[in-house]
């Protein structure tokens, strides 16, 4: 497959880009910051670019398959989120290439509640509600804008770390997925194995998905 990656300087970008060149693809790995780049397999071609910019997303899409977004805005910048994935949307529309989505947990309902979000938890950490509702708008774009996209958005667990590919996981659809003990973990190289499965065998389409161990 031919797949480009916004926001593959990241933690979460970088093994995505790694995962999909380790599986044989061409990755076209795109930067805001070229200096940011080191470290990117140098099987993947580097380029600069914005995912906020419609005609960029375009441009970078032409002749690929799909497109994968891991992008994150700075803190105090939240609310650019949802602004990026409409562009992305924007972008892609008329295209047929897909759209994968790496997304947050925060609007996922935690296991035997009443459908109570995980951000709206007691025990959620307030530092982190700004991103959270964030990622809620950002599905909700998805949801909301009119476009002709085949998208699907990869929500992790409570817990993403860096930490050891094992490919061994559970996939769910709107609740967050917990261990016996009720941890909801999973590591950043298994999320991109669990994105790159998705990728390469779709079963989710214009719908949420989540993994956890």
């Amino acid at each position: 497959m031919h797949i480009t990656v916004f926001g593959a300087a990241g933690n979460v970008g970088r093994r995505v880009v790694t995962e999909a060149v380790a599986r044989g693809h061409e990755v076209t790995a795109v930067v805001r910051d070229a200096a940011k780049a080191s470290g990117l397999p140098t099987a993947a071609r580097i380029r600069t670019g914005d995912a906020a910019d419609p005609h960029t997303v375009a441009t970078l899409a032409t002749g690929q398959d799909l497109v994968i977004t891991a992008t994150r805005p700075a803190s105090g910048r939240e609310p650019e989120l949802a602004a990026v994935t409409r562009a992305l949307l924007t972008g892609l529309h008329a295209t047929g290439v897909r759209l994968l989505l790496v997304g947050g947990a925060a609007g996922l309902t935690l296991p035997g509640t009443d459908g109570t979000l995980v951000v709206n938890a007691p025990d959620f950490p307030p530092s982190l509600r700004p991103i959270a509702l964030a990622c809620n708008e950002q599905l909700d774009a998805c949801r909301t804008t009119a476009h002709d996209v085949d998208w699907a958005y990869l929500s992790p667990p409570s817990l993403l770390e860096p930490g050891e590919r094992t490919g061994r996981f559970r996939l769910g659809a709107d609740e967050l997925i917990v261990d016996a003990h009720g941890v909801s973990a999973l590591s950043m190289e298994d999320l991109a194995v669990a994105l790159l499965d998705e990728a390469e065998r779709p079963k989710h389409h214009r719908a949420r998905f989540t993994a956890g161990y």
